[in-house]
């Protein structure tokens, strides 16, 4: 071996060691960033599944009071369409049951999957396939959403009694 050889095995052999410890820091940082995109996804999840709640309970309170407010010499009777929660205009002057409709938070449009009931809307509830995060401990008024797997089997439906 030369003299002249030595100095640059030990080079190349250091340049290893630093490209190796690059590669290290660069796979923890990639696996740190994943970590985090993914926590922030669950908290924005999360955070939409508790909006969902809200703006399902605002369909079902005002399906209710639709049903429950009744124009003289008329019967009790459902909302044809999500508009007549707006402008309900079986009354002189018209009755707003619900302030505005509302978007599905899990989807960000207004493309709720209507629930059906003898002659008009009994409730609504969410086109989302993702599974529920929340699958206890809800409010009694929705005890049926007890172990649901995905947010389009939360039915909002308002009850007549």
């Amino acid at each position: 071996m030369t003299k002249a050889s030595h100095p640059r095995k030990a080079l190349a052999s250091q340049s290893g060691l630093v490209l190796l410890a690059v590669l290290i820091f660069l796979l923890l940082t990639t696996l740190g960033a994943s970590a985090m995109v993914d926590l922030q996804r669950t908290h924005t999840q999360r955070a939409k599944e508790v909006e969902l709640l809200f703006v399902g309970d605002q369909y079902r309170r005002a399906i209710k009071s639709y049903y429950s407010s009744v124009p003289a010499g008329k019967s009790q009777s459902l909302p044809p369409t999500l508009d007549d929660l707006l402008e309900d205009k079986r009354f002189a002057v018209p009755v707003r049951h619900l302030r505005r409709l509302y978007p599905d938070p899990m989807t960000g449009e207004i493309d709720w999957v209507i629930v059906q009931g003898a002659g008009g809307i009994l409730g609504v509830h969410s086109r989302s396939t993702l599974s529920a995060f929340k699958k206890r401990e809800f409010p009694i008024q929705y005890r049926d959403f007890q172990d649901k797997e995905t947010y389009a089997e939360w039915k909002f439906v308002a009850s007549m009694n």
